[in-house]
């Protein structure tokens, strides 16, 4: 008996690709075709799928919709398996498909699908509730975590990484403290102690101008921390 698969690609000639290549095998049959997050979940209420095949980023918000969806099913749906196929190899958006378990969930590289038996190993995989990580994912995930550990921003409290925050975002040392609910001056010593974790000299005027900026890109080329 074939497994019912239930894809969701909002590029069409993607979406041609994978119901021709997945239909020419006796192993899976494609019971839905979808073009974004909600028009997939009505069809896993209507054609009742075994696995779940999805793009990561797709409409409403182009963002992801692949983890929104596999979030949800695990939620209403915990039988069912769902396999995310992503161009991006994103710490933070692999471990939030990973968050709450990894039974039943695959994630893999669109670049790194050599042949339709791979595709087919993961989709049987995951409705049988195991699990496919593509091995380029591990590599990053490593070198995420040993970036995480030797960070300045793991000697920050939660409070100066809002603040940070605050700062990468352009915001005033007044306007953090609106947003924050604390005082100016307290900010202002978040700030400080900020600067001090990052190796950068509290200083007035122009010169805090330049160190706020380099604050905010150190910040924000280690994002991945903070996923």
């Amino acid at each position: 008996m074939s497994l019912r698969v239930a894809l969701a690609e909002d590029s069409y000639l993607v979406r041609e690709g994978l119901e021709q290549l997945l239909g020419a095998s006796p192993e899976v049959e494609v019971v839905a075709s979808c073009v974004d997050r909600d028009s997939l979940l009505a069809a896993v209420d209507s054609v009742d799928p075994d696995v779940v095949l999805t793009d990561i980023r797709m409409p409403p918000d182009n963002e992801d919709a692949g983890i929104q969806i596999s979030s949800r099913l695990r939620e209403s749906h915990p039988e069912l398996g769902v396999v995310v196929v992503s161009q991006y190899a994103e710490p933070g958006l692999v471990l939030r498909l990973f968050d709450g378990g990894s039974d039943g969930r695959a994630y893999l590289l669109k670049e790194r699908i050599v042949d339709r038996g791979q595709l087919i190993g993961a989709i049987e995989a995951v409705a049988s509730g195991g699990s496919v990580v593509d091995p380029k994912i591990v590599e990053v995930l490593v070198e995420a975590q040993s970036r995480a550990k030797s960070s300045p921003l793991g000697e920050m409290t939660p409070r100066e990484l809002d603040v940070l925050a605050g700062i990468a975002e352009g915001k005033s040392n007044a306007a953090i403290a609106e947003e924050l609910v604390l005082t100016k001056r307290a900010i202002e010593k978040q700030v400080n102690a900020i600067f001090l974790k990052l190796g950068l000299t509290y200083a007035p005027d122009a010169d805090q101008i330049a160190k706020r900026v380099r604050a905010a890109l150190i910040f924000l080329s280690e994002s991945e921390y903070r996923r």
